[in-house]
């Protein structure tokens, strides 16, 4: 089973395009995020956001065994949780945030946490640099951890949060130190690109390295409508990573579905369980001046040449073939 967990909507797709090229793809299942980047959405009106989620409660209704949506808000609205209980009520699943103009620990936006946390929803943030020219101040991993104060939320830091991959490291292994089971900690990160080519193979090793398989989940973070050619080709670039890195298939099976599934709530009883984290994290692995531990599902392999090559275009198709020409925060 292969879940994307990264995909965004313009408001131009159809149900059936977007199940056509996730299966060219290769994809059985996928997050879907309400357009707010495309023409005529803005996370700066609420009122296109609105049009967004109920565009995207219309587009998954029906196809709930593949397509779950997630809903797009701005915390610092007053009629934020309004807007979130209504985008749950018409069927989306969870819940997506930007943090341009706001953080994390800003007092303005824990109400919309509060509301995302009594509803059980899971989260999504887009995290690190934006590539639009934006401040991304905003969206430093370690801000997040505010959100520890609303215990049992399902937190997914996209891109992981490049080019603060260090510090997202940092804020997911806490729990794991502390011995909370995988599917049981707060932060997982979607492996979308947000490193450019070069840093991808460093980043991807070292996140392998110290918090293993079980906290990371494959992301395209395409725009549709597109082509599965373009969700494919993403999808080669995390394969060749995961071969240069001798990733085991158990490893590989969280990265393509079991991380995501535990983030979603997912039923996967084809998912095996993931090891405890205090067999991972134990004293003597923490300690020891010679013991470098290796997370299960990852081989200890040498460098190797970076397969995945610099995205020459968007997945969004340009105007006039279909679709807007739209460039993501963190797209690269």
């Amino acid at each position: 089973m292969i879940l994307d967990a990264h995909l965004h909507c313009t408001g131009q797709e159809r149900a059936d395009d977007v199940l056509r090229s996730l299966d060219k793809a290769g994809i059985d299942m996928a997050v879907l995020l309400a357009p707010f980047l495309s023409e005529g959405y803005s996370l700066h009106d609420p009122a296109s956001l609105r049009r967004g989620n109920e565009h995207l409660a219309r587009l998954v209704r029906g196809h709930e065994d593949r397509l779950i949506g997630f809903a797009v808000v701005d915390p610092r609205q007053a009629e934020s949780s309004i807007d979130l209980r209504r985008a749950v009520d018409s069927g989306l699943r969870g819940v997506k945030m930007v943090p341009t103009g706001w953080y994390p620990y800003d007092d303005a936006v824990q109400p919309l946490f509060a509301t995302a946390h009594e509803l059980g929803l899971p989260l999504l943030f887009h995290s690190g640099i934006f590539i639009d020219g934006r401040s991304g101040r905003f969206c430093r991993p370690a801000f997040f951890e505010v959100l520890r104060e609303y215990p049992g939320l399902k937190v997914t830091l996209a891109h992981l949060g490049w080019p603060w991959c260090d510090e997202a490291i940092a804020v997911g292994l806490i729990e794991l130190i502390h011995g909370v089971a995988p599917d049981r900690v707060m932060f997982r990160f979607d492996i979308s690109f947000g490193p450019p080519p070069a840093y991808r193979r460093e980043v991807l090793s070292k996140a392998l390295d110290v918090l293993g398989p079980d906290l990371l989940q494959f992301g395209s973070d395409c725009f549709l409508p597109c082509p599965g050619a373009h969700i494919a080709e993403r999808k080669g670039w995390v394969e060749d990573l995961l071969d240069e890195l001798h990733v085991d298939a158990r490893g590989r099976q969280r990265i393509w579905a079991g991380t995501a599934a535990a983030w979603l709530g997912l039923a996967a009883d084809d998912t095996p369980r993931p090891e405890k984290a205090q067999a991972r994290w134990s004293t003597a692995a923490m300690t020891s001046p010679t013991r470098r531990c290796t997370p299960r599902g990852v081989r200890p392999t040498a460098h190797r040449r970076t397969a995945a090559c610099w995205p020459r275009m968007h997945c969004g198709v340009r105007a006039g073939a279909g679709g807007p020409s739209v460039v993501e925060p963190g797209e690269w």
